[in-house]
């Protein structure tokens, strides 16, 4: 019973019974793993985990801080904002393995055969972007990495290709940049629409 007294007192719990120190002395072990755990540590574990991005859900994508506009595939154009019904506005973020994803576009309800988002580069010392292209899971310009953002709200992600980051720029629109130290700008919230689709 020394002995308990003295874990009881180490630990900060009441010594009632052997039974009661043992769970006691369990509680700080896993009270030092969570604290030595950081953000980067869980973003693949909350990012996998969330089923709009397990390939079988829909959903439309605003960007957090713009009033009233959500993503948008235009037909034959680039990913932009509108605040209307044009384009392809719901999509099926499709999980291929390290944290990518193929992101199938469709009109609304998901009908019609998937487009797929491709960053693009259009030279002429233009900023990058994404447009639509026939669904290539083996091309690294189809193969976006969608990562949680630390301490964000709920559904919070950014959204890269090649580490170049989807950002909202006041002269170009929608556009992807390499951002070097700088942190990303422009975050996306993911609102689950339903079932995706059958695949096609």
């Amino acid at each position: 019973m020394a002995l308990i007294g003295a874990a009881a007192v180490v630990y900060g719990v009441p010594s009632a019974s052997a039974g009661e120190a043992a769970a006691g002395e369990t509680a700080p072990v896993a009270e030092v793993r969570s604290s030595g755990a950081t953000a980067a540590d869980d973003h693949p574990a909350k990012s996998s985990a969330d089923p709009v991005l397990s390939g079988k859900r829909r959903i439309t994508i605003v960007r957090v801080g713009s009033f009233e506009s959500g993503l948008s595939l235009l037909d034959g154009g680039r990913l932009t904002e509108v605040d209307d019904d044009r384009g392809r506005q719901v999509f099926v973020p499709t999980p291929l393995g390290s944290g990518e994803y193929l992101i199938k576009a469709y009109y609304g309800g998901g009908t019609g055969k998937p487009v797929c988002w491709q960053a693009h580069n259009p030279g002429d010392s233009q900023p990058l972007f994404v447009r639509g292209a026939a669904c290539r899971a083996d091309d690294p310009a189809q193969r976006f990495v969608v990562a949680a953002v630390p301490a964000g709200g709920p559904r919070e992600y950014l959204i890269s290709n090649r580490w170049a980051y989807l950002r909202d720029s006041a002269r170009s629109g929608l556009i992807l940049e390499e951002l070097g130290d700088a942190p990303p700008v422009s975050s996306f919230r993911f609102n689950d629409a339903g079932p995706a689709p059958r695949r096609r």
